[in-house]
């Protein structure tokens, strides 16, 4: 009899524990409340408020998405290494979080988007001279560990340079602030979000090398989910909410946004 019981108590809590931590095999539009995993760290893209709440670009587009494809979200946090484990382990729907598209992770996750195009650029001090990055050659920049943003840096033709590296962007703003470094170098709309809390002392170059095309990461089978998320990326471009946006975040920066056009899809599998 306790045997019986055993197994049957083992039955009920089974479906429980898988809701309270997988998210179902199917569909993400299956799903009425979208758990998204967004940046709690970059300022201006997705930064976790003292109340626990998300603010920022990403946490906006993933609002507007999920409202076009009728659904409910909630946010977990997603920092750097966690994007990918967050999807691949069914604890999140989608990925809002300055991913980019690699032949590498594409092997892991699917995507839908990109839903913005940006490039990689350079951030100094307002009263550094250079023009260019080619200017900076041999000089000290900062790269968070963890990125490939040092590689993209080497890869311009002719340049070189001293790389430091920093476990966060936070960090690398306190080493400019201190003198220890000449420049941050990673994507643009990030430079751009840091420079707008700091309300000033700093510019970008405006370098714009290494497209990269940010977009939504899901989990692998899911073409009706991926092509529902495309629908409602082209309609925010569409209707005016993608350069609303990008002005609201980073207006003032200095980030080039004159021309705003719907990135081309990676294709749904």
């Amino acid at each position: 009899m306790r045997l019986l019981a055993v197994i049957v108590l083992t039955l009920i809590l089974l479906p429980l524990a898988a809701a309270c931590g997988e998210r179902g095999s199917g569909s993400l539009l299956d799903e009425d409340t979208l758990v998204v995993g967004v940046r709690p760290d970059l300022p201006g893209i997705g930064l976790r408020r003292p109340d626990g709440s998300f603010e920022g670009y990403d946490v906006d587009v993933a609002r507007y998405v999920a409202g076009r494809l009728g659904k409910d979200v909630r946010f977990v946090p997603a920092l750097a290494a966690d994007r990918i484990p967050l999807l691949r382990s069914g604890k999140a729907d989608a990925v809002f979080a300055m991913l980019s598209v690699t032949p590498d992770r594409k092997t892991q996750v699917a995507f839908a988007g990109p839903y913005h195009l940006s490039f990689q650029d350079v951030l100094v001090r307002a009263d550094e001279k250079a023009a260019g990055v080619r200017d900076l050659k041999g000089r000290r920049f900062c790269s968070v560990r963890g990125t490939n943003t040092r590689d993209r840096l080497l890869a311009v033709h002719g340049m070189a340079a001293t790389i430091v590296e920093a476990a966060s962007y936070d960090e690398c703003m306190a080493k400019i602030r201190a003198g220890a470094i000449d420049a941050i170098t990673t994507n643009d709309v990030i430079l751009a979000g840091l420079m707008r809390r700091e309300g000033g002392g700093y510019r970008l170059i405006n370098a714009k090398f290494s497209e990269q095309g940010t977009a939504i990461g899901i989990r692998h089978g899911d073409p009706d989910g991926c092509e529902a998320l495309n629908r409602a990326v082209t309609r925010m471009y569409q209707d005016g909410t993608a350069a609303t946006l990008i002005r609201k975040w980073f207006g003032g920066t200095g980030l080039e946004s004159s021309t705003i056009e719907v990135p081309q899809f990676e294709g749904c599998d």
